[in-house]
């Protein structure tokens, strides 16, 4: 990819506040993009659009809750209005909860997730279409590999990833003969924060989150670099970490694929939170 692959083009990166968001907007910004950036934290995101100005880049803050799908509608529309074109959104915000499903209180929990990762995207993705036609421009939508592959104990986050899968895709049929490109992103473990802020009966999961072994995290700025590298050759899927292998895995033998997920993620995890909280 060429360093100015991006330069003069217009950018909406959503969740820009923070983690892979953040680590986008400033790699954006060095190669002279036009950014929009949006997140609920309205002064997190003035400090880092005039970081992107410093760094020689146009950048206008734009308070949004991708929740709300008037506030995503006006995001699209200051861009335009600011940068008079589109070429790339990037459905970055996000959010986790973890817990069984039976242990929820109530759904509020549930629906939030899904409002913010799966309807966030939609909204923003609605509202830019037609901008994006014109420019024959990009849309990344960041999912996980929780969007190719269940997890227990994550049912909301599991449900909205692969609800984005499979909006992506298909998005990406009908718009195949407009010259818009879909990319679907789906990280492992990237050091972002998000295991910290995931809500766990109701509550930040706080220090109990970070205790993921430090070899199988990616950093903020590898993803993003990864990111932006992929959708400059308007890549249809990238699958980092071992998702490659949990993807065929189920698809040739889903019994074992959930006993491997099990060994391999859920086990771990209950023995690396048991002794951040003492129990061994």
């Amino acid at each position: 990819m060429s360093d100015k692959a991006y330069q003069d083009k217009a950018v909406i990166v959503t969740g820009a506040s923070a983690g892979i968001g953040r680590a986008l907007v400033l790699q954006l910004a060095d190669q002279g993009a036009w950014i929009a950036l949006a997140a609920r934290d309205a002064q997190r995101l003035d400090v880092l659009a005039e970081e992107c100005r410093q760094r020689g880049s146009k950048a206008i803050a734009v308070p949004t809750d991708v929740t709300n799908e008037a506030q995503c509608r006006v995001l699209i529309e200051r861009a335009v209005a600011e940068f008079g074109r589109l070429d790339m959104l990037i459905n970055n915000a996000g959010t986790a909860a973890k817990g069984l499903l039976e242990e929820l209180p109530d759904l509020a929990l549930f629906k939030h997730v899904m409002d913010v990762n799966f309807y966030g995207t939609v909204y923003c993705t609605y509202y830019a279409v037609k901008h994006l036609k014109q420019t024959q421009g990009r849309i990344v939508n960041i999912s996980s590999l929780s969007g190719k592959a269940p997890l227990p104990s994550h049912a909301p986050y599991i449900a909205s990833k692969h609800a984005v899968q499979g909006f992506s895709d298909s998005l990406r049929m009908e718009l195949a003969k407009t010259g818009v490109s879909v990319t679907v992103i789906c990280p492992y473990y990237v050091a972002t924060g998000l295991l910290e802020r995931m809500a766990e009966k109701g509550k930040p999961r706080g220090p109990a989150g970070r205790v993921i072994d430090p070899d199988r995290v990616m950093t903020a700025d590898r993803c993003a670099q990864i990111v932006l590298k992929s959708a400059a050759r308007r890549k249809r899927e990238v699958l980092m970490g071992p998702s490659w292998l949990i993807v065929w895995l189920r698809l040739i033998a889903p019994g074992l694929s959930d006993k491997v997920i099990i060994e391999m993620f859920l086990k771990p995890a209950v023995r690396r939170e048991q002794k951040a909280q003492g129990k061994e």
